[in-house]
């Protein structure tokens, strides 16, 4: 059983004209993010796209949401 049986894709996304991406959970919008962070997200979600990786799809959109970091991810280190 492939992983994306085993777990629905709960997450799904829009880029809008102006460059800013919506994203849902379940048919609703959660978190919309725009500027730097939206375009740096689109071209992550592309590369993803092309390869057919929905699962880091997935990942990528939980992370925009800022709302699913529960320890087990780390953090980039600042000095």
């Amino acid at each position: 059983m492939a992983s994306s049986e085993a777990f629905p894709h709960p997450f799904d996304h829009h880029v809008t004209q102006d460059g800013r991406v919506r994203v849902a959970r379940e048919g609703r919008v959660v978190v919309t993010v725009a500027g730097a962070a939206a375009a740096r997200l689109v071209a992550a979600l592309e590369r993803a796209a092309d390869r057919a990786d929905e699962d880091e799809v997935q990942l990528l959109l939980a992370r925009a949401t800022g709302n699913y970091r529960r320890g087990n991810e780390k953090r980039p280190h600042r000095p």
